[in-house]
């Protein structure tokens, strides 16, 4: 196994337990090992206490979080963010946002933007960290259902 068949392996397993299936909002291991493959698609896997796990090989606590973002020249978007339904309210959440913060800084970004769907209740951690509407797509999601909802991109700039 290479580290980031480890890296794919934690990161699937908390997608699998905190997506809920209605919403279609979880990526499938390929889609995830693809955007991995690229240079510019980073990850960062957190257990329940927020602390960073290492991407290799070897014992590790297990996974309770994860966020995947794409870094292009200042900016960095946050294409995926998970906490599984066990460590939610607990400060995994915000322990991975400050992590994203911290790395993107070392990596020159100025402004972090995300998109949500309408009605999302992460919207609260978006908004006390500092993340405010910029734009909105309407009927953008599909539900399993059918029904389209919309998504609110949103926008922090880092100091």
């Amino acid at each position: 196994m290479t580290p980031c068949s480890h890296l794919l392996d934690r990161i699937m397993a908390v997608m699998e337990a905190a997506f809920d299936p209605a919403y279609g909002e979880a990526w499938n291991r390929r889609q995830v090992a693809d955007a991995l493959g690229l240079p510019s698609t980073h990850a960062l896997v957190v257990d329940a206490e927020g602390a960073l796990i290492p991407d290799g090989p070897g014992p590790a606590a297990a996974p309770a979080g994860f966020v995947l973002t794409r870094h292009v020249l200042d900016e960095e978007e946050l294409l995926l963010i998970a906490v599984t339904p066990g460590a939610r309210r607990r400060g995994v959440g915000a322990a991975l946002i400050e992590h994203l913060f911290h790395v993107a800084r070392t990596r020159g970004t100025a402004r972090v933007f995300l998109e949500m769907r309408r009605g999302n209740p992460a919207i609260h951690l978006y908004r006390k960290f500092g993340f405010e509407p910029i734009g909105e797509r309407r009927n953008y999601y599909r539900m399993a259902n059918g029904e389209r909802i919309d998504a609110i991109t949103f926008a922090r700039t880092l100091d």
